[in-house]
């Protein structure tokens, strides 16, 4: 039978001048590296190959992936980096496309169980008396109201209620609090719903924390939560290797002990005795929570495990607190034939307990070895207490009112290659930042991906002509007390040439609160700083300032696009390596160094020099963009490396001469400003 199929090259001309997308869609203008990018993906899906695109800003890469992905004969997952991103895909992309195709595909959104409302539990918390609760009463009410009318039960819909509030996670589930089929409201529930929808769909649009969820419960033999699929494909993809190693990881947290303790008390309603049995062993257990956090107050926020073995009273504490947690777990037993609700809280004990145990076993440095790492995992002989015997390292985190402990891996290469070898199916990942400078090895080798294919596209945009990269003289080292001050110093006239219309990266809070600190003494240009108001409402706000300065660190390196006038000058601090205290990184850094490989040459560098031009991309959003990239760091041309960091950006030009940047700015960019966040042309 013939092959009706569209060959990679027909697909590739679909998005070219004469191609219905051109003639279809108001705007749009044929690129050749989007037609090279559709090609390559056609190919890869045809073939069950594994593909890696790094594609500039400004390629089209969402057009590129998703015209093949709708003409292919095979189920995708499309996973994204943000449910922000996953929801544009879903509600405004993939319709767009496939109404251009005329193709009939069903696609399906899928999220995080997080995302849904869980009736039963909003059931649940309504009956709730806690005292403790009684502020989030109004919000609740908005919840119930909302329940009423939702058909998705997605909490995005209800702006009414901010994502982060706290009363989210008492009317939604997790894998350990739900009832499964066994709930009185499973027939209308909304994950379930979600769920089968995403397995009869032709494309389901899920996130990477998803589809790291189920990547591990498939490398645990625990079932699926997505379809089998014929290809992958992977957008923003550079953030794979660190979710990569949360999900693969062993974890528990003070706030799941909170939350057991509060349900276990909500179980209580209607079940006579249960309240007097019960609430002795959960009070117990929420004052040993109170204790083991006042006596971490000191601690740094994230660090090993060995600081909180330093301290006996600790491993006592701690040990208390299993001592507890397996009496809650004992009394618990009694009642689980009482409720299913009970029966449920009762499992969950006996899981927490056996994992804060299995964790705490740790403390000698041993640790079991699971069939993947005992196949696959890297063993190192050390006498450090944090890296174990298959490359694990134990450390520990602080948030405002808790804590959390971790046993992490090091090396994920053979898990994910195993799970990739099971599902035969194409490989896609897609950033515009997965190389450097045109090297993709660093990436495949945290992913263990063998002799990947890859295909590296240069942005569109003239950044010749639209960018100037400026390296300010005279800075001192980076480690001086007085840099931020000196950073911000030599912004100042880069700021009054470009009056405001700035965004500045830092790679530490601390120096973020001191610049604006020092640039709240500059009254004509309103500041607007990362964790004063919600992310999104900050950008809204910058772009309507007309010269506002944006200041933002961590999680604004990437996913903020700013296009037009609004952003003209995009400030770097300092090169973004990885705080050199972080445990985990310590521990990898340690294992590279036994096994031969130097730490800063081999990791280091190749991971900051990703996040550089994560940073970097902000400038440059749009063809009528014209900006300058103010790189302070000193070692970008003090160190023989630097040059490594420059080479990894688009090719621009250089000047270290302030009168060079003043004139360049004094050119005003033309087109209209706009903001989206987390959002990717098409």
């Amino acid at each position: 039978m013939e092959d009706l199929r569209p060959t990679a090259d027909e697909i590739a001309d679909l998005l070219g001048p004469e191609g219905p997308f051109a003639s279809e869609i108001p705007g749009f203008a044929a690129r050749a590296p989007q037609q090279a990018m559709a090609r390559a993906v056609a190919e890869a899906i045809s073939q069950g190959e594994t593909l890696m695109v790094e594609a500039g800003t400004g390629t089209g890469k969402t057009f590129a992936y998703l015209v093949p992905a709708l003409l292919s004969d095979t189920r995708i997952v499309l996973s994204t980096g943000t449910k922000a991103l996953q929801d544009q895909l879903f509600f405004r992309d993939l319709p767009r496309v496939r109404t251009v195709l005329g193709v009939g595909k069903q696609i399906a959104l899928l999220k995080g169980r997080s995302n849904y409302l869980c009736r039963y539990r909003l059931e649940q918390a309504l009956l709730d008396g806690d005292p403790a609760d009684a502020p989030q009463t109004p919000q609740l009410a908005k919840i119930l109201a909302w329940s009423a009318r939702t058909a998705r039960g997605d909490r995005m819909e209800l702006d009414a209620v901010s994502e982060d509030a706290p009363v989210w996670s008492r009317v939604t589930s997790t894998a350990e609090n739900c009832l499964g089929v066994e709930c009185s409201f499973y027939e209308d529930c909304h994950v379930v719903r979600a769920r089968r929808q995403a397995m009869a769909a032709d494309i389901v649009v899920v996130n990477h924390h998803l589809l790291m969820a189920d990547l591990a419960l498939r490398q645990d033999g625990f079932g699926e939560l997505l379809p089998e699929a014929g290809a992958y494909i992977l957008d923003e993809a550079h953030q794979l290797p660190e979710l990569a190693a949360q999900f693969f990881a062993q974890s528990l947290s003070s706030r799941q002990l909170t939350d057991l303790v509060r349900d276990v008390l909500a179980e209580c309603h209607g079940l006579s005795g249960a309240v007097s049995l019960l609430l002795e062993p959960c009070e117990a257990m929420r004052s040993q929570l109170q204790r083991l956090r006042g006596g971490m107050d000191r601690l740094p926020a994230r660090g090993p495990m060995a600081a909180l073995l330093a301290s006996t009273s600790w491993q006592q504490d701690m040990d208390r607190l299993a001592d507890l947690l397996e009496d809650l777990t004992h009394a618990l037993g009694s009642q689980a034939e009482r409720s299913r609700g009970m029966a449920q809280v009762h499992a969950r004990a006996r899981a927490l307990a056996d994992r804060l145990q299995w964790l705490l076993e740790g403390r000698s440095g041993q640790a079991s070895v699971d069939a993947a790492g005992e196949a696959e995992g890297v063993r190192i002989e050390t006498d450090s207490p944090e890296i174990v015997h298959e490359a694990q390292v134990q450390w520990y985190e602080l948030q405002a009112r808790g804590f959390s402990l971790h046993r992490t891996p090091l090396d994920l290469t053979g898990p994910l290659r195993q799970i990739r070898a099971r599902t035969s199916a194409a490989w896609i990942h897609t950033s515009a930042t997965l190389s450097v400078a045109g090297d993709f090895s660093h990436f495949a080798r945290q992913l263990g991906l063998e002799q990947p294919l890859t295909l590296s596209l240069e942005s569109p945009f003239d950044y010749a002509q639209q960018a100037l990269c400026y390296l300010p003289p005279g800075l001192p080292d980076p480690q001086a007390r007085d840099y931020t001050d000196a950073v911000i110093q030599a912004a100042i006239p880069v700021l009054q040439a470009s009056h405001g219309r700035a965004f500045l990266l830092f790679t530490s809070h601390r120096a973020l609160r001191r610049a604006a600190e020092l640039l709240a003494e500059h009254a004509e240009w309103p500041l607007f700083v990362q964790g004063s108001v919600p992310r999104h409402q900050l950008l809204e706000a910058f772009r309507g300032s007309g010269n506002g300065i944006l200041l933002g660190a961590a999680s604004f390196w990437e996913g903020v696009d700013v296009a037009g006038q609004a952003l003209t000058v995009v400030l770097i601090d300092k090169l973004p390596f990885a705080a050199p205290d972080d445990p985990v990184l310590q521990a990898r850094l340690e294992a590279l160094q036994a096994n031969g490989v130097n730490p800063f040459t081999g990791w280091q560098i190749p991971q900051a020099a990703i996040a550089l031009k994560q940073g970097a991309g902000r400038l440059i959003r749009d063809i009528h963009d014209r900006g300058v990239l103010m790189l302070c760091d000193p070692r970008l041309t003090g160190k023989g490396y630097g040059r490594l960091f420059l080479r990894a950006l688009p090719a621009m030009p250089l000047s270290r001469r302030l009168d060079e940047v003043c004139t360049f700015l004094a050119v005003e960019p033309s087109g209209v400003s706009t903001v989206v966040e987390d959002a990717g042309a098409p």
